[in-house]
């Protein structure tokens, strides 16, 4: 018996949160990868939580683009 969601669940989501719709097996490969997706049927958008750790590592790379003066 599940009492919480596991990680794995939560990276792959089956159906729209908002009208129930089931989600293609290609919609869910791009909503694992982009962690964004539109429902074709409701036209809601899907944005799944970035961690924390990502965020740093975009600062960094911003970081190395900056020409330093």
């Amino acid at each position: 018996m599940e009492t919480g969601k596991s990680t794995e669940q939560s990276d792959s989501l089956e159906f729209c949160p908002h009208c129930g719709h089931r989600l293609s097996p290609w919609q869910q490969v791009l909503l694992r990868v982009d962690r964004a997706l539109t429902c074709k049927n409701c036209w809601y958008r899907i944005i799944l939580d970035v961690p924390g750790k990502d965020e740093n590592e975009s600062d960094t790379s911003i970081e190395k683009i900056k020409p330093k003066g």
